[in-house]
């Protein structure tokens, strides 16, 4: 069949829809990539929360989605919103790559050290003082954990705009999802990684909480499309139970507060999913943990665990920046 993909027009939008794009017509398909620019694109300057509501990346697509200008959009999951509109479904989720973020830092010549725990390494590695480029509310509140002295400013752009800046001099570290870095094709594998001037900490997802979703795609169509089969070898069964954990606590906690947010559920032994969340809450970090089979269980149990940590006082119900 004949199927229209859209996509963002960034480098890593378009590697990972080229992607997958591939893996259809592997499958006998025949793919058109189509171009859609959204809000988040188009304002390179303000900050995600200044821009508008969740969904800066994807509210055009879903639109040329529903208006049938697309059959398909290729997202980074942790980019969309905790409820998507009416008439669409997340169709497939594809091999999950590493949910970890990245610290990224000048290469000063200093010697390779051997990992000492995360802190440590941190402290070797940036300044006191040291400015580090990130507009997530969940970096920074994981970063001021860490180091509290580090001067945490926002950075906009595309994956190689920020690393211009970096090289720049503009900061002295920027933090970056790994599964980004992956797909553009800096890093080969998840434990090496092809920077060149750069230096990379890899932030130990169990101490610096990922997104909900990082690392993750999203398939995305309409309800009822024949599309819908057309996907369906490329989802990866494995994937699917902690991602839909993740997203399912993301849920719950995006109803009832707009505090920095991360989550990570992993598989551990005997088959049990693992859920770690991290969140800040009048400027202390809560973090939760637990084990249970199933997902949507799993996210309702650390839900519960959370709330009991946030302020009375009612918020607004706007969505995370995770």
């Amino acid at each position: 069949m004949n199927i229209r993909i859209g996509s963002r027009g960034s480098a890593l939008a378009l590697a990972q829809t080229n992607n997958i794009a591939q893996a259809l017509s592997d499958l006998g398909h025949e793919t058109k990539l189509i171009i859609v620019q959204t809000a988040g694109d188009l304002d390179q300057d303000r900050c995600f929360s200044e821009i508008g509501p969740a969904g800066v990346f994807v509210r055009e697509i879903e639109t040329a989605i529903l208006d049938d200008e697309i059959d398909l959009a290729v997202h980074s999951y942790k980019d969309l919103p905790s409820q998507g509109p009416e008439g669409l479904v997340v169709a497939a989720i594809p091999e999950r790559l590493t949910p970890e973020d990245c610290l990224i830092m000048r290469d000063d010549g200093q010697p390779d050290r051997s990992p000492s725990g995360l802190k440590l390494e941190i402290d070797l590695r940036l300044k006191k003082n040291a400015v580090v480029g990130t507009s997530s509310e969940r970096r920074r509140a994981l970063l001021r954990s860490l180091r509290p002295d580090l001067q945490i400013v926002p950075i906009r752009g595309n994956v190689p705009t920020r690393l211009a800046k970096l090289h720049e001099g503009q900061y002295d570290a920027i933090v970056l999802a790994a599964a980004g870095l992956i797909r553009l094709g800096h890093q080969q594998k998840a434990s090496a990684l092809n920077l060149g001037r750069f230096v990379n900490l890899r932030l130990d997802p169990t101490i610096f909480v990922p997104a909900p979703a990082q690392g993750a795609l999203a398939l995305q169509c309409r309800e009822g499309d024949r599309v819908i089969d057309a996907v369906a070898p490329l989802h990866d069964v494995s994937a699917s139970g902690p991602v839909r954990a993740e997203r399912e606590l993301l849920r719950l906690v995006d109803g009832g507060c707009s505090l920095p947010f991360g989550a990570w559920c992993r598989r551990v032994d005997g088959g049990d999913l693992e859920l770690m969340s991290v969140l800040e809450s009048d400027g202390v970090l809560v973090r939760k943990s637990g084990r249970a089979e199933n997902p949507d269980e799993l996210a309702a149990v650390l839900w519960a665990k959370l709330s009991h940590t946030l302020p009375e006082t009612p918020t607004d119900g706007t969505s995370l920046e995770a």
